[in-house]
């Protein structure tokens, strides 16, 4: 199987090593020939078109996906793509017209969905372990900001940051969001306000079955890395995300034995490989596409009202946004 990579940042340089174990041939490219050149000799692969491949993963800025996502179904190509699939809900919905027109295989990247976690909640959830859900409480803690150069163009920490609290929320649950009351606060850098942006941020949703669902998030977890997700139903509670290295003691004396993580590619590491592995089995036609524009377009549903309940400070039904 020959697989093109577009993007070599960070994340784009993590995907092309594993492709790299899970291929046959890798294509890669970036606005930087040189760096280009660099990851494919460190990896045994070649520059080149990307598109001239079996399928072919997309890690470039979020301004460019919706054209390579576009151009992707208009070739035919099966595409992976980091979140999200465009930065706005009109360039979305293109995208999953052009999927839809052309049945292209187009994999959006909510590694969530591939961690062991999630995965054994849904599990759980769905046999009836925990009885009836009635609460979901979920926190996405980064322990540093991004740049502040990123901030003005990453849509929002709603957008940016709990659009995967917002997938995985669905995932697990299997139930959709219809209102949410979002707020948040300035806490640390000047350059959030600035972009009219938020560096904590917390939430109430509501669930179309009446569950109750928290959200918290920081910019400044200074514990270390941490993202959790508790499910309190009639029988049990089912807690992901604690483990050796969770950022976080008790005050009566229980404390993780590990290091914190650093950050989300490390917590997520076996996830992001699952999701490569799973995207890999659907464009060679083994199983169906395991993230769609249309799931990725329900979670942006989510954080376009989110980011209006939080300007308005009021509660926002889903419908507002989805007319």
């Amino acid at each position: 199987m020959r697989v093109g990579l577009l993007g070599l940042g960070r994340i784009g340089v993590f995907h092309a090593a594993t492709l790299s174990a899970l291929v046959d041939e890798l294509v890669v490219s970036d606005a930087d020939q040189s760096r280009a050149e660099e990851v494919a000799g460190r990896l045994k692969a070649r520059v080149g078109d990307p598109f001239d491949a079996d399928a072919v993963v997309i890690a470039t800025p979020t301004a460019t996906h919706a054209e390579l996502l576009v151009r992707a179904c208009d070739l035919g190509v099966p595409a992976f793509c980091e979140k999200p699939a465009a930065p706005g809900v009109a360039e979305t919905i293109r995208v999953a017209d052009a999927a839809e027109r052309s049945g292209t295989v187009v994999h959006i990247g909510f590694q969530r969905r591939f961690d062991a976690g999630y995965t054994a909640a849904r599990e759980a959830l769905r046999s009836g372990e925990l009885g009836t859900l009635h609460r979901v409480h979920m926190i996405t803690g980064d322990p540093a900001p991004p740049a502040p150069d990123y901030i003005p163009m990453s849509g929002g920490i709603f957008r940016d940051c709990h659009i995967h609290d917002f997938d995985i929320l669905r995932w697990v649950t299997g139930r959709e969001v219809e209102s949410v009351y979002a707020t948040g606060s300035n806490r640390g850098e000047a350059f959030f306000a600035e972009a009219g942006d938020v560096d904590n941020s917390a939430a109430l949703l509501t669930l179309d079955d009446g569950t109750l669902v928290t959200l918290q998030g920081s910019r400044y977890n200074g514990a270390g890395y941490d993202v959790r997700m508790e499910l309190a139903g009639t029988l049990r509670t089912r807690a992901v995300g604690l483990d050796p290295r969770t950022p976080l003691t008790s005050a009566e004396g229980l404390q993780p034995p590990g290091e914190p993580w650093p950050d989300f590619q490390a917590r997520f590491d076996a996830a992001y490989i699952a999701e490569m592995s799973a995207f890999l089995a659907a464009a060679r036609g083994e199983r169906e596409s395991p993230c769609t524009v249309q799931d990725a377009l329900a979670a942006l549903y989510i954080a376009e009202a989110a980011d209006l309940s939080r300007r308005d400070d009021r509660p926002v039904r889903l419908l507002e946004v989805t007319k």
